[in-house]
């Protein structure tokens, strides 16, 4: 950590010391003017300089906490998140947030301010007057709000992120509702003469996300190989427009393989497009997408989502969320013993320890018939190790 000492005039001295590299990578420095003897100016800078190295050096700012949160949006969120996340941290942080703590210096942004929020949204945060916010809800609040500062603490225009240490409120997490072996089997029969039975079957057999699946092109499946290459997503905008963006990480872009059963049901469905398209008389090319409206437009997500509760609700089943189709997948080649790393890599997780924590609540009945399989494996089921003697 470098630094330099200057007289001004008698009894001045200007220290500038480094404080590390902005969000672009270029190195800063800090001037500080201070009055004393030149010992206690080099002393200052030693201190200085001692601080930014322990990360709690914060560069002197006048920005406030909304005009840093806005900051972060237009440069952070909407660039790198999401359509649809960077939207519901915009209206978060523009009905919230900012009304509540805008005009806070960021610098002054302290734990027991960011708890009297949450406390506040708990008990009367609704825009409406009705009452407060769910306790999900407020943690989406403290979620964003802890991303955004530590994006500061990184920027150096505060030493300590106060979100550290403020408990976000609890709340029950959702249960997945993921179809068993039969009650797949019953759904998909039931959907089967309904134009969503082609996506539907590929989420099921893919554990593809909503947003991967709309994007896929004919380009993007191999129908005689058996694969499929997710390498984008769709989005709507609140504009009503449709934005194809990257997959969220580099995981997410990934080559899922193909049950056979899954390539002829897609077989189907191309050679029904093509029909639909030549009653149109419009043409077909592998750069249309391979689920869309009759003209090739993008399918909305929102109906989507709404014709998946139907039908589930339709064939009897109770809280299958679309998004449980995805831990269906993972589930059942779970209980079929496939590799947890193989289906990490087909759900295009980060991680396999996401997989892992994901569905722990299976692994625990995997185990035990591991035990059991073991034991007859060997051929010892109901079989003592050990013989008592007279």
């Amino acid at each position: 950590m470098r630094g330099a000492l200057k007289q001004r005039s008698k009894g001045s001295w200007t220290l500038t010391f480094d404080t590390g590299h902005n969000v672009s990578g270029k190195r800063q420095r800090q001037t500080v003017t201070i009055r004393g003897t030149k010992r206690q100016a080099e002393a200052r800078l030693a201190e200085l300089i001692h601080k930014v190295g322990l990360g709690e050096y914060s560069n002197p700012t006048k920005v406030t906490v909304g005009g840093f949160l806005q900051q972060w949006l237009q440069n952070h969120a909407w660039p790198n998140l999401s359509p649809e996340t960077a939207q519901v941290y915009e209206i978060i942080a523009n009905a919230h947030i900012i009304p509540a703590l805008g005009s806070i210096p960021l610098q002054k942004l302290t734990p027991e301010r960011l708890q009297a929020f949450y406390a506040d949204k708990l008990a009367r945060g609704r825009r409406d007057g009705s009452g407060g916010l769910s306790p999900r809800t407020v943690r989406h609040h403290h979620r964003l709000l802890h991303v955004v500062l530590e994006n500061a603490v990184k920027w150096r225009l505060i030493s300590r992120n106060p979100a550290d240490v403020v408990d976000p409120p609890r709340f029950n997490r959702k249960e997945m509702q993921a179809f068993d072996q039969d009650g797949l089997n019953e759904f998909l029969e039931t959907i089967r003469e309904t134009e969503y039975y082609p996506l539907f079957y590929t989420l099921l057999f893919t554990g593809l996300r909503r947003s991967e699946a709309l994007a896929l092109r004919w380009r993007d499946v191999d129908l005689v190989l058996g694969y499929i290459s997710v390498n984008r997503t769709l989005h709507q905008l609140n504009d009503k427009s449709f934005v194809f963006r990257q997959p969220k990480t580099e995981k997410s872009r990934r080559t899922v393989a193909l049950p056979p059963s899954l390539s002829i049901v897609l077989r189907q469905h191309r050679e029904s497009q093509q029909e639909q398209r030549e009653l149109l008389a419009t043409a077909m090319s592998d750069d249309d997408l391979i689920f869309a409206q009759l003209d090739g437009s993008p399918l909305l997500p929102h109906s989507i989502t709404n014709a998946w509760r139907r039908l589930v609700k339709q064939a009897g089943f109770q809280g299958v969320r679309l998004h449980d189709a995805r831990h269906t997948h993972a589930t059942l080649m779970l209980k079929q013993g496939v590799n947890p790393k193989i289906i990490s890599e087909r759900l295009g997780h980060s991680s396999v320890v996401i997989t892992l924590d994901t569905y722990s609540h299976v692994l625990p009945g995997l185990q035990e018939a591991a035990a059991r399989g073991f034991d007859e494996g060997l051929g010892r089921t109901n079989q003592g190790v050990m013989s008592s003697t007279g």
